[in-house]
């Protein structure tokens, strides 16, 4: 047996543990690939070379109208490397400054500071273009589109409903009841209003929103749906990209909102998914540091990620910060009130409502495995959302994720645990689906779906500070 020292993001800086390499069956981190090396020259060529559209260049006229739509700070985007490519090229093809805007695709999340906003965009962009925030609690930012079929009203922000052109921006990674990420959700949750995206996301409830899954996702239908709607008489133009763990673009794809990101996602596919022999009895993530791990909220995701890994009734060690706590009063408040995963389910299914819907996607991975968290979150809180353990002491973690599962664990690493999406390499004798013709009966036949099992687990330790 050898100790090897590893390091995890934590936050906007690291956290190590001292590690028997022995114990180790694999470190899953996002496939290499080589950087974008000239980054404005790769934007022009996806906006210009597009999928299932005309060329930017031709479907701007001079004197039109243009909003772009940007993520907010609770996701990297990278918006302050293309913005400046994007608004110089618009100026060029004959639209001023003054006929350009950013909406920030806030979804439920808090409002963007002037500051916060320049950051992400870029002070000079951020000092020429107007900005808003799409705050879904605000009604009178918003316009109706008429209901999708599953009776979800579409209300999206005033400021995309008086543009020539609306150009949807941002990355992509899977996402654990969308599918994936990017494409049409800049609009639907992005800048949506609050019963839009409430009614919408009602639809993860059901077995068939799950990770890495387009076609028969209800949410993501929905959102579809919703969108176009929308785009009736629209013009709507997709640049989405992928980058890797140290936030460097890999990959754009530009084009039609559905078409490209279709295409997209199976580059996601490539380089954030992995396959693992088996689950392991100890999963050591990181959610890979800010702003991934600023909260509760954000953190969850990392959570589904890395139940992928582990076996049933194993531990996960994860590394979050949480410097924002949970993110969510709602949450908070889910989670004093109602004591099981079962009654919070239940609630959902009679009220469905944002942010206690957080609380029930914690609750699945932490069914079938004990999650131990280095955070710098309230031990009271973290005891009251049914974590394991929560401590700041990454070693002290260490020794009680080893009592729980062992000296010597079979021990996966997920170090960018955010991106990374595991899944069980499936045996020849599995690999045909039973006569159910419903993808969500056979979980082993998605290219990276996984059942939460309904073990429950009791009798939290709580190391102190």
């Amino acid at each position: 047996m050898s100790l090897q020292q590893y390091k995890f993001a934590y936050g906007r800086s690291t956290k190590s543990l001292m590690l028997e390499s022995d114990d180790i069956v694999k470190e899953i981190r996002t496939r290499s690939f080589e950087p974008v090396a000239d980054v404005p020259a790769a934007i022009l060529e996806a906006v210009n070379s597009p999928i299932g559209t005309e060329p930017l260049s031709r479907l701007i006229r001079p004197g039109d109208t243009v909003a772009f739509i940007c993520n907010d700070s609770t996701r990297v985007a990278n918006s302050f490397d293309f913005m400046p490519v994007l608004v110089s090229a618009m100026n060029r093809w004959g639209v001023p400054d003054e006929n350009m805007k950013i909406v920030f695709a806030l979804g439920s999340h808090r409002p963007m500071s002037r500051e916060e906003m320049a950051r992400e965009v870029g002070e000079e962009v951020a000092g020429r273009l107007k900005m808003f925030n799409s705050i879904a609690t605000q009604s009178e930012d918003f316009e109706y589109f008429g209901e999708t079929s599953r009776g979800t009203p579409v209300w999206i922000h005033k400021e995309l409903c008086n543009v020539d052109h609306v150009i949807l921006t941002g990355t992509i990674v899977h996402h654990y009841f969308s599918g994936y990420g990017g494409g049409r959700k800049a609009i639907l949750p992005g800048c949506a209003a609050l019963e839009t995206i409430r009614l919408n996301h009602s639809h993860m409830l059901e077995s068939a929103a799950t990770l890495g899954v387009l076609d028969g996702n209800p949410c993501y239908e929905d959102q579809m749906e919703g969108v176009r709607l929308f785009a009736r008489g629209r013009s709507l133009f997709l640049f989405n990209a992928i980058l890797d763990a140290k936030h460097r673009f890999l990959k754009m794809f530009a084009g039609d909102f559905d078409l490209a990101h279709r295409k997209a996602c199976e580059f996601v596919d490539e380089v954030y998914g992995s396959t693992i022999d088996k689950e392991a009895d100890l999963v050591i993530a990181s959610c890979g540091g800010y702003p991934k791990d600023i909260n509760v909220y954000q953190m969850q995701k990392t959570m589904d990620n890395a139940m992928c890994a582990v076996r049933e009734a194993g531990v996960v060690l994860l590394f979050a910060q949480c410097s924002e706590g949970s993110g969510s009063a709602k949450l908070e408040e889910t989670f004093a009130r109602l004591k099981t995963r079962e009654a919070i389910r239940s609630e959902l299914e009679n009220n469905f409502q944002i942010g206690a819907n957080k609380a029930f996607a914690i609750t699945r991975p932490l069914s079938k495995a004990r999650f131990i968290l280095v955070t710098d979150l309230d031990p009271a809180m973290a005891r009251m959302m049914h974590f394991e353990a929560a401590t700041p002491d990454a070693n002290r973690a260490l020794e009680l994720a080893h009592r729980l599962a062992g000296a010597h664990p079979s021990t996966i690493l997920m170090p960018e645990g955010c991106l990374t999406v595991p899944r069980v390499l499936v045996s020849s004798r599995c690999d045909k689906p039973t006569q159910s013709s419903d993808p969500a009966a056979h979980p082993s036949t998605l290219p990276w779906h996984h059942a939460p099992t309904q073990k429950a687990h009791s009798g939290a330790r709580f190391v102190p500070e």
